[in-house]
This record gives C-alpha cells, structure tokens and sequence, in this order.
C-alpha cells in the first residue's frame, strides 16, 4: 500500500485516531483551551466553533464539561467528519475547505460566540486566510483560542504534514493579519510537554509505527506506557513560562471578512 501524502488527512485520520485520542499532549491544549474559553459549566447560549475539529475530540472533550453547549465543527477531512459525527452525534460537523476564501452559509454566518483553533495553523500554508475565512462564522467580538507547535520539529510532525512551529509574536501578528486582537499570546507546558516533545524527536521515523493502526494494529506497548506516564507528568506541567514549546493564544475578532 502506498504511503500517505503529507496532507492526506483521510488516511491520516484511519491511520493515528486511536492515537491522538490517547496523546497526553492532545489531552493537556484540551484542557487549557476549555480553561480559556471559560467553558466549565457554561449554561445555554455558548455556540462553540471548532476550526480543523479533526476526529471530534475537542468536541468530545467540551461536550463532557458544557453539555448545553452548540458545536460546530469545521473539518476539511471527509474520514475526520465521519469519525466526529459517531463521537459526539449531538455536534454539528461539516467538511469544509476554509482556504479556498468561501462564505458562510447565511444560517451560520456571525454564530460562533466562543472558537477554538487547535494545532492546525502549522499545518496550512496560508493561516491568515484560513483565520480570516474562520471569522466569517463567528459573531462579533467572538473568543478565539489557538493553539500551535513550537519548538524543534520531529520526524512524524513532518510526516503529517507539519510546515513550521512558531514563536509567540509569530502567532501575534498572524492573528493581527486575520483581524483578531491578541488578549494573550505565550508558551505553556513546561517541562513535561517539552520532555514528551524530546522523546517525540528522538523516537524518529520509529514511531510512525509505534502509532500506525495499519502497520500496528495492537498499538505499541511502548507507546502506550509512554503516553500513560505523561497523562500524570502534564498535571505538573506550568501553564505559563518562557521556555514551553506549546503556544497558546487568545484573541477577540475585531472585524468581519471580506465578504461584508
């Protein structure tokens, strides 16, 4: 069988859901996003964006502390949509290309009160225009959290697709560019992310198999007790310091998109 392409994120997702959905580092911008967006015990009115919602496991992860919550999720893989819609089946999820400068349908333009962006601007060419077309669903003034990679890049954040990681003032005058006002933009997840990150890296191309669902069915046992080390070391993790390699964003949308 032919190797995925670095973008094929309907073989990406086939090939590393069960994966993501067990990552300690998945789980730890989890919950710093829900801490963000104040989103424990939200009563009614939250109407939740998920920009590049992947698998479903943000919605999943907001769904357990907001019931009352409405989730729309954005996803530009078909398998990815597919996989959200059995996960949290009371979301909304819609395949969605937000690169190609599409509007909004009129029934969801302006909606979103609250948005998340988690680890998909590095792996996009153009993140301004995938942020500016995200705002077109979101109403005015709308909480947007981001989240993105810094730090060394490893071997299978090349495979799927990874173009850069980022700094700080980088993820600052993006959001600018897009039309957002930075309330925050720092680094989190000292040591302990940056310690799984080490390992990440120094794992190479070895672990594409440790995670493949085609090359590994059982999943790697090594891998597994990795992971589940972690899952306790991140509840030590700083949310905020100099030397973290996870980026984290809030901003507020300033303005609407072109299409005003």
């Amino acid at each position: 069988m032919n190797q995925p392409g670095r973008d094929d994120w309907d073989s990406h997702w086939d090939d590393y859901s069960d994966a993501a959905s067990e990552n300690p580092a998945q789980a730890y911008r989890f919950q710093t996003c829900i801490d963000l967006l104040g989103l424990h015990g939200a009563g009614t009115g939250i109407r939740l964006l998920d920009i590049g919602s992947g698998q479903g496991d943000m919605a999943a992860a907001v769904r357990a502390v907001s019931p009352k919550a409405e989730i729309l999720g954005l996803e530009l893989s078909q398998s990815g949509v597919e996989i959200s819609r059995k996960k949290v089946p009371d979301a909304r999820f819609l395949q969605c290309n937000l690169l190609e400068q599409t509007a909004a349908p009129d029934e969801q333009r302006g909606w979103a009160t609250h948005a998340v962006c988690s680890e998909v601007i590095e792996h996009v060419d153009d993140p301004v225009q995938l942020l500016r077309s995200a705002g077109e669903y979101m109403h005015p003034d709308c909480l947007l959290v981001l989240t993105a990679p810094g730090g060394p890049m490893s071997t299978f954040d090349k495979h799927i697709g990874h173009r850069k990681h980022y700094r700080p003032d980088e993820i600052g005058n993006l959001l600018r560019q897009a039309g957002y006002d930075p309330e925050y933009v720092g680094r989190a997840g000292f040591p302990f992310f940056n310690l799984y990150r080490c390992v990440v890296i120094l794992r190479g191309r070895k672990l594409i198999e440790d995670v493949s669902a085609r090359r590994n069915p059982s999943g790697s046992r090594l891998a597994r007790a990795v992971m589940a080390t972690f899952h306790i070391l991140f509840r030590m993790n700083l949310n905020s310091s100099p030397w973290g390699w996870q980026m984290v964003a809030r901003a507020r949308l300033l303005r609407r998109t072109r299409h005003d």
